[in-house]
């Protein structure tokens, strides 16, 4: 089986549809598949749920399927950094499920692993729980969280092989390896690529068995969120 596709946009045909919840890797503008997501724009679909830590920035990540009105709802933690964002949400044009992070990552990272629900003190009491089971254990309050999958994951890594199997490099190893793992069909956008068997396995993050399709990005972009340098 053939998981290297020529283009990103190749990648995804066949495979995005309007009304799917797409999951979405990195934080912030660190790790995320900005060229499948570009594509993802291109590709026209509409009344998308996206889960990811954030929404991207205004003109970039995320933000470009905002611009376009793509998307119809946001499964996030943090989105302070996108003014359209703000502008459609206040406007109740865009509807938005607050998750704690810790939460998120584990919604998702369940979800993959096959576990429907599980239980964590993190909202209890807050407007997190509201309309939530609440389970006492140990003497402690608990709040039941159902897990996440996505009908479609787009990730980013540094290194993969031809079978998919990925490497994540420092902080770009945040959400990725859960979102991948949470798509019915995950599509990795990679640096580096080389022949399957070349890579080692223990530094292997993901299972080639999570990735059904890759794209070699050898020159990304990787803007900074925020720029900050101490004067000389």
């Amino acid at each position: 089986m053939n998981k290297v596709y020529a283009s990103a946009k190749e990648a995804l045909a066949g495979v995005v549809q309007d009304g799917q919840t797409i999951a979405v890797g990195g934080f912030g503008l660190c790790g995320i598949p900005e060229a499948l997501i570009a594509a993802l724009r291109d590709s026209g679909v509409k009344q998308l749920t996206c889960i990811s830590n954030n929404a991207g920035v205004d003109g970039f990540g995320l933000g470009l399927l905002l611009e376009t009105r793509q998307i119809r709802k946001m499964i996030s933690s943090y989105v302070g950094e996108n003014k359209e964002f703000e502008r459609q949400y206040l406007a109740g044009e865009l509807e938005l499920e607050f998750t704690p992070q810790g939460t998120l990552a584990e919604k998702l990272r369940a979800g993959g692993a096959g576990i429907p629900a599980f239980f964590t003190k993190t909202g209890v009491g807050t407007v997190v729980a509201d309309g939530k089971e609440i389970r006492e254990f140990d003497g402690q309050q608990y709040v039941m969280e159902r897990t996440l999958r996505a009908d479609v994951a787009l990730v980013k890594a540094w290194k993969a092989d031809k079978a998919g199997n990925l490497i994540f490099r420092r902080t770009s190893r945040n959400f990725n390896p859960v979102c991948a793992m949470a798509g019915k069909v995950t599509v990795a956008e990679v640096e580096v690529l080389v022949e399957t068997g070349e890579l080692d396995p223990d530094e292997i993050h993901t299972p080639g068995i999570f990735v059904q399709r890759i794209v070699h990005n050898q020159h990304p972009e990787k803007r900074i969120e925020q720029r900050t340098v101490r004067a000389k």
